[in-house]
């Protein structure tokens, strides 16, 4: 008996010394609900290679997210880390000094990450770094494989063709595009899914440079042939179909194409396993000219400035920045992470990761919710009215240009 007493003591002693001198519970906040149980994968991987740091991961709702972490943020408290939005939506938390600013001698992985994803998690006055970014979205259209071939169909590589292909559908009973734009955002994305390259960079890089602005005819003309194909080619009284019923009528097959985002293939696939998919950037009027989507990166990880365990924290984000986490999380999550030298498993996805390598910058997103409003805001309301049939895409040129003008000082006169 006493040299098992001896031997169990043995043990516990070794235990003791192993163990770390204290153990940390680091919270770490987001909004995306879906996908709890990949992050408990990601968070379990992490703790085991960090003995005494445990990682609370807690979900909220997308939509009143912003607004529960600025106020815990204000208030003092909050998580040690979260995910937070890009561009304005990243200011909003920064200019307040809620956020750590983070640099390469913090987090080294930093130096080979892509210069718009890291400016898409800075503060633009200073270029001061807050988040690391953590994925890249693209809008485009993704189309039902087996509807294409059963009518004869190929990937468009023009404007007519496009039409004709949704053309073809239509004769054939089929909805030629799924989208409805009862749900204000969808507005934005499918003028932006379905007009980038009719706008073409040339229009973008003069935008972008204060030589033309919202009124210049290569984005009214784009507006008026994303019009034209909602009208013809949209479910029948699309203006009041709303996001998840458009989803439903894509994945279940009645529709042949949907102007969205890359993060609606696992969407669909989740709906349809048997669905099998493909995507294209919507083309311009001709063959030669440049295929663009929509790029953005959506969001990334920060750690709060006032939190009190910084250096457990400091760790964790080194995680999120590294090869090993992106790559799991592309494998997992099935996104394009922005972390750099990720492959993709998923052929789609690195279909997906190709497109990218022609594209703009997702307008609005990107560029103009800065301030009031925000050129988010102004695209839908206006597109909406459009759709409707209550306004012309003259009058929208004219309606953003002097809208974003109350902030944006390239617009004023």
């Amino acid at each position: 008996m006493k040299k098992t007493i001896l031997r169990a003591g043995a043990v516990l002693g070794a235990v003791l010394v192993a163990a770390p001198a204290f153990a940390q519970e680091l919270t770490f906040w987001s909004w995306r609900q879906e996908d709890r149980a990949a992050y408990q994968q990601f968070i379990n991987t992490f703790e085991a290679a960090n003995p005494g740091i445990t990682v609370k991961f807690e979900t909220f709702e997308a939509a009143n997210y912003n607004t529960i972490l600025s106020t815990a943020l204000a208030g003092g408290t909050g998580p040690d880390l979260a995910q937070v939005r890009a561009y304005g939506g990243l200011e909003n938390l920064a200019s307040g000094d809620y956020l750590e600013p983070l640099t390469v001698d913090m987090i080294p992985a930093l130096a080979d990450f892509a210069a718009p994803a890291l400016a898409a998690e800075s503060m633009r006055a200073d270029g001061t770094l807050y988040a690391v970014p953590f994925a890249s979205q693209s809008q485009l259209v993704i189309y039902n494989k087996a509807i294409f071939d059963a009518n004869g169909i190929e990937e468009p590589q023009t404007w007519d063709e496009l039409k004709a292909a949704a053309q073809k559908l239509k004769d054939a009973g089929v909805i030629p595009f799924a989208n409805g734009t009862a749900t204000a955002w969808q507005n934005e994305t499918v003028t932006f899914g379905l007009g980038s390259s009719l706008m073409g960079k040339d229009f973008y890089n003069e935008l972008m440079a204060g030589k033309t602005d919202f009124t210049d005819a290569r984005f009214t003309d784009a507006l008026g042939a994303v019009a034209e194909v909602a009208a013809s080619y949209f479910p029948d009284g699309f203006v009041g179909l709303d996001y998840p019923s458009a989803q439903q009528l894509f994945s279940s097959g009645m529709a042949g194409m949907f102007i969205g985002g890359s993060y609606e293939l696992s969407t669909f696939k989740s709906q349809n396993p048997d669905i099998e998919l493909g995507i294209f950037a919507a083309p311009g009027k001709t063959a030669e000219d440049a295929k663009l989507v929509g790029l953005y990166f959506d969001g990334g990880y920060a750690i709060n400035a006032a939190g009190t365990n910084k250096e457990a924290a400091t760790k964790f984000i080194n995680y999120l920045a590294s090869h090993e986490f992106g790559q799991a999380m592309a494998n997992t999550l099935n996104t394009v992470s922005a972390v750099p030298g990720v492959t993709f498993e998923n052929p789609l996805l690195a279909e997906v990761a190709e497109l990218n390598t022609s594209s703009i910058p997702y307008l609005m997103l990107v560029h103009f919710r800065f301030g009031e409003p925000s050129g988010s805001v102004l695209i839908q309301g206006e597109m909406q009215k459009l759709f409707a049939g209550e306004t012309n895409p003259a009058a929208i040129g004219e309606a953003l240009t002097n809208g974003l003008a109350a902030w944006y000082e390239p617009f004023k006169k």
